[in-house]
């Protein structure tokens, strides 16, 4: 089954040469391959301005880099969402990001009670590249800030079922490296 799919390169560098590059690049190729339509965002590509203030938050974006990202997810009918762990979680431009997007009830329904998510019907997986072997950080460290990201960002956007791959070890063998992009093109040949 053909999926519309969206893969978001979170890292701040959006050089060829950095990892989750080549790891976006390998999902996406793997998901071309089998027929699946992608669209791609790096978001060290974009300019756009951190949220300051609450009335900022409460307003509809003017910048044409996030009116095209939410055009993007409202047409994706799954995420992708590549960056490495810097201090325990995202990169701070990609929560910037997300919140840029989560502007003027966009990810979150308005009213009172509970959040309504409003990207409901939208799955994702997250991709995460560390230096530390990614056990360590899941058990001892317990994934705080991925966990975060997926469940105050994504799941309260109403985006499920979440995957998260962990990819430790990053800076090792090159090895790793290889079967890593290996392992994004099978994801991406299956739409997950």
């Amino acid at each position: 089954m053909t999926r519309h799919i969206l893969v978001i390169n979170g890292n701040p560098d959006p050089s060829a040469e950095r990892l989750s590059w080549a790891l976006a690049t390998a999902y996406a190729q793997g998901a071309e391959a089998k027929g699946h339509i992608v669209r791609r965002i790096d978001i060290g590509t974009l300019n756009f301005p951190l949220l300051r203030t609450a009335q900022e938050f409460a307003a509809t974006p003017d910048n044409e880099a996030i009116q095209t990202a939410r055009a993007q997810i409202l047409l994706a009918q799954h995420l992708v969402f590549v960056f490495p762990l810097w201090l325990g979680g995202p990169p701070a431009l990609l929560k910037g990001f997300m919140e840029q997007l989560a502007r003027q009830d966009f990810v979150l329904g308005a009213g009172s009670g509970l959040p309504k998510g409003n990207l409901k019907g939208r799955s994702a997986r997250v991709v995460v590249t560390m230096g530390m072997p990614a056990p360590f950080y899941r058990f001892y460290y317990r994934a705080h800030g991925v966990k975060a990201f997926n469940r105050s960002i994504l799941g309260i956007g109403g985006i499920g079922p979440i995957a998260t791959t962990y990819l430790g070890g990053i800076g090792a063998p090159r090895s790793n490296c290889a079967r890593a992009l290996h392992a994004m093109r099978q994801l991406g040949g299956r739409g997950v």
